[in-house]
């Protein structure tokens, strides 16, 4: 009983150890098959999804949702604690419990106690080793707990700068492709306000956003089930809007732009297909189309309206579709997965972008037609 004790103790310990050196340590992707981290995550995040669409109202979804995050990483820290803990209370056990307790009765709850008291260092001394496998046992987990700590403490400022990093541009394209962010908006801002080199310069910065993207949440991926700050934003939905536009571009649109297009789809397209193999999402191939040729043809015409050279390519919309096939499918897959939407290629002409109005106008209904006459011909 005693030798069995031991090796499911130190097995426990081992486990918890290379979990969290692999989620926290590690700068890469683990291609393992079994990890238990990735277990807790896939076997909460479902029940989760589904127990807050059968029970949230519908504009509080989001925000309910968005709790997951930061509960997640809670509750795996102290999953990966309370390990740590029951393995050194193992161990204890099998080394027949030699500790000393006031009420003279040693049981289970007296080592597991000790190796609680120990780990998070609070050195009570009501229940204390008193052999030296014991004491020595109780000096290793004392010098864990601290160096648990310790990686705690750098562990989330860490996801706290990659959090930033990643919604200071989801937010920056607000004003630039609207909210929710499509990519006949972005193309029909910039061709109207803009220009076609801050556009060039724009999908520059998406290119270094999606790498950044592709980084951390491989190293992290507890990061992708953070949500962003509103409703109509996410990683995914800016994801989505700048591979339409990058192929939009490549397949349609004259100039040196394209380009800088090609270079943005590449990353872009490389993360969302490594997110997808990470969160183990197989793309999906949905019935309908997110741009049918009626809807790409009026699409084209409102950016020509605008001052958009574009190819006179009578193929322009098969070309097209071969790019989208690349990446449309693993969106959707995510999107799924993560419970977010993915934007239209077409804007909702009838909403306003998150800078112009706030949670009191939003939640009374103001749409554009409600703005100061010429405001939108000033401002878009």
């Amino acid at each position: 009983m005693r030798i069995l004790a031991g090796v499911i103790g130190l097995t426990l310990i081992f486990v918890v150890l290379w979990e969290a050196f692999e989620t926290i340590v590690l700068p890469r992707r683990v291609t393992r098959r079994f990890r238990t981290t990735r277990v807790f995550y896939r076997y909460t995040w479902l029940p989760w999804s589904k127990l807050i669409h059968r029970f949230a109202p519908g504009k509080e979804l989001d925000t309910y949702l968005g709790f997951y995050g930061p509960l997640s990483l809670l509750l795996l820290l102290v999953m990966w604690a309370g390990g740590l803990v029951a393995g050194f209370a193992l161990l204890h056990v099998a080394a027949g419990s030699a500790v000393f307790a006031p009420l003279g009765s040693v049981a289970f709850w007296s080592d597991l106690y000790l190796s609680g008291t120990t780990f998070f260092t609070l050195g009570l001394g009501d229940v204390a080793p008193v052999s030296p496998l014991a004491k020595t046992l109780v000096v290793i987990e004392a010098g864990m707990g601290f160096g648990f700590l310790a990686m705690v403490i750098g562990y989330l400022p860490l996801l706290n700068q990659a959090f930033s990093r990643r919604e200071t541009n989801i937010s920056m394209m607000d004003a630039r492709a609207g909210s929710p962010p499509s990519a006949a908006e972005m193309l029909r801002r910039h061709a109207r306000l803009y220009g076609i080199d801050e556009l060039t310069q724009h999908l520059s910065v998406w290119e270094r956003w999606s790498a950044e993207l592709l980084e951390s949440h491989l190293s992290y991926p507890v990061l992708a089930y953070f949500r962003s700050h509103h409703d109509n934003q996410s990683w995914l939905g800016a994801l989505a809007a700048v591979l339409d536009a990058c192929a939009f571009s490549m397949t349609n649109m004259e100039g040196a732009c394209t380009n800088q297009a090609r270079l943005t789809f590449a990353m872009a397209r490389h993360a969302v297909a490594d997110l997808a193999i990470v969160f183990k999402t197989p793309p999906v191939y949905r019935e309908g189309d997110r741009l049918p040729q009626d809807e790409f043809e009026r699409m084209c015409a409102m950016l020509r309206d605008e001052g958009l050279q574009l190819r006179q390519d009578a193929n322009g919309y098969g070309s097209l579709a071969e790019l989208r096939v690349l990446y449309e499918p693993y969106l959707q897959a995510l999107g799924s997965y993560f419970c977010m939407s993915v934007p239209p290629w077409m804007p909702g002409w009838t909403r306003l972008d998150n800078w112009q109005t706030s949670a009191w106008e939003r939640r009374y209904g103001i749409v554009r037609e409600d703005l100061p006459e010429g405001y939108e011909d000033e401002h878009f």
